[in-house]
């Protein structure tokens, strides 16, 4: 049967016979090709005749696809069968070599530091591994050696049977990375595997004893107003620390008494971007909110941070305000649990902006960006990029970018799963999409998501941090996010995990309900 016959009509009827593992005859894919054009040739194509141009359009395509396919299979075929020759071949060379040094009963040396012949196609060398140098990730060449062959049929067969060496490198946007991992995975001849660490809950011990104090309130409260009073008192008394707080608490410190002189503060953002190299603890008097607060001074590192209870919400906040002075004393002493949490950090980048150094400062958020529709009355129109590769099209009423501390706030209430802080990844969560398959995503940490506004889009939207400091995203305008350098460490009551799902029973009453009852009929 021919590859390709026409019928009466003057339609083709395509019988392209299969070669073994399901791949097609090149001289039936040529045929079929050969007939594609024939027809279209014979077949007179009129300006009306749309649908006609669209099917020998994709006739075309198809043949060519088709060629292409057995194209490559005669390739691998011929790739395969070179492997095997020289496999081969080498093998032969290894059976002569075995046999002469078994007639003659001597050895020749050893196989990776004797003087053997060297195979062709390095399959074989007699020279010695390079040693590793550690400095460009881990490398694989120590390892992959059988030390225990003591014979030389063992050297010879580990000669056959060894691994080839490999070297781990951590790469960022194409660029080697000189941040060594050698602690988080490692191998044994050549198999990959992470390894095993001494503890899952991060310690923080001093090295020397904290000296000064950075405290921040909550405003508007008489009773975090009382504490802090109480607190500052006990911290000079009793600790003889230096005592920081806000210019606002200290004008209310000194209107209760002139005891509080001593008390410092700061007078413009110069100084509190220096406060990271004066500061040893921060105490929070205050909810989540004044966690946050206390995360927005600091755009580099950031001091451990206590956090007290004395807001409505304490996700972040596991320490209670009438025990601050055990809680104290115990922190000072250390060594403490702390929790990592991670932020982001994101940069809007201005459609008019001509070079990078027109570009906004960056925000650092602890708990999520929300990108949304603001005032106006159309959906979102958002396009995603994660390290350049295009995610999606939010159309909705908008987008979260999430942290694992933020898990459980604005990204929970749409519909975002709730994760455990000290996990490294961004939660990628839309707002009431208009797709039923539009689902939350958690991406890896390590990765650049850009959230641009297309030209076409209908109306701007707006971007918020942590709550505050919105702005304006104009067609065209991008806003582009990543995981910060800088994790924001805060102490534990108990350790990170505990810490954790206390917070989600006492505050999001998580899976309570009664306990189903016991009356009913029971299996026998």
């Amino acid at each position: 049967m021919s590859p390709s016959q026409l019928n009466s009509a003057g339609e083709e009827s395509v019988s392209t016979s299969q070669l073994e593992n399901g791949f097609i005859d090149p001289v039936s894919l040529a045929n079929s090709e050969k007939a594609v054009q024939e027809l279209l040739q014979q077949t007179p194509v009129h300006g009306t005749d749309d649908h006609l141009i669209e099917f020998s359009e994709a006739l075309r395509t198809v043949a060519k696809a088709l060629r292409r396919a057995a194209e490559g299979k005669a390739s691998a075929q011929a790739e395969a069968a070179e492997w095997k020759r020289r496999y081969e071949l080498e093998r032969a060379r290894n059976m002569q070599q075995e046999k002469k040094e078994k007639s003659s009963g001597g050895h020749n040396g050893d196989f990776y530091s004797g003087s053997a012949e060297n195979l062709e196609n390095g399959y074989a060398t007699n020279a010695q591994p390079e040693r590793c140098c550690g400095k460009h990730g881990i490398c694989s060449h120590e390892v992959l050696f059988d030390g225990e062959a003591g014979s030389q049929t063992g050297r010879i067969q580990n000669k056959m049977m060894r691994k080839a060496s490999f070297k781990l490198s951590w790469c960022c946007k194409g660029d080697q990375s000189d941040q060594h991992k050698h602690d988080i995975v490692s191998f044994e001849k050549g198999n990959i595997t992470t390894a095993s660490r001494s503890s899952k809950q991060i310690s923080l011990k001093w090295e020397s004893p904290p000296q000064t104090v950075l405290i921040l309130t909550k405003p508007n409260s008489t009773s975090v107003r009382v504490l802090c009073a109480e607190m500052v008192r006990w911290l000079k008394e009793q600790k003889n620390l230096n005592i920081y707080v806000e210019p606002r608490v200290k004008g209310e410190l000194l209107a209760e008494s002139c005891f509080f002189k001593f008390v410092e503060t700061w007078q413009d953002d110069l100084e509190i971007s220096n406060l990271h190299t004066e500061v040893d603890l921060v105490v929070t008097l205050g909810g989540d909110g004044t966690v946050l607060w206390a995360a927005s001074m600091f755009k580099g590192p950031v001091p451990p941070i206590v956090p007290f209870s004395m807001g409505s919400l304490g996700f972040m906040t596991p320490f209670y305000s009438e025990h601050y002075r055990e809680y104290i004393d115990s922190i000072m002493k250390g060594p403490i649990s702390i929790t990592l949490r991670h932020r982001l950090q994101c940069q809007v980048i201005r459609d008019s902006a001509k070079n990078e150094y027109e570009a906004e400062e960056p925000i650092l958020v602890l708990n999520e960006v929300t990108i949304d529709r603001g005032i106006s009355s159309f959906l979102t129109n958002l396009e995603c990029y994660c390290d350049n590769s295009f995610v999606t099209c939010v159309q909705g009423d908008g987008l979260i970018l999430s942290t694992t501390s933020g898990s459980t706030a604005y990204s929970l209430a749409a519909g975002g799963s709730m994760v455990h802080p000290q996990v490294p990844g961004i939660l990628f969560t839309p707002i009431c999409p208009h797709s039923l398959s539009f689902r939350p995503l958690i991406m890896p940490e390590h990765v650049t998501i850009r959230v641009q506004v297309p030209f076409n889009s209908r109306s701007p939207a707006w971007a918020s941090f942590d709550g505050k400091d919105r702005k304006q995203l104009a067609a065209g305008d991008a806003l582009v996010c990543s995981m910060a350098p800088w994790p924001v460490p805060t102490a534990c009551l108990v350790d990170s995990t505990s810490d954790f799902l206390r917070s989600i029973h006492d505050g999001l009453h998580w899976n309570l309900r009664k306990t189903q009852s016991f009356d009913g009929p029971r299996d026998h």
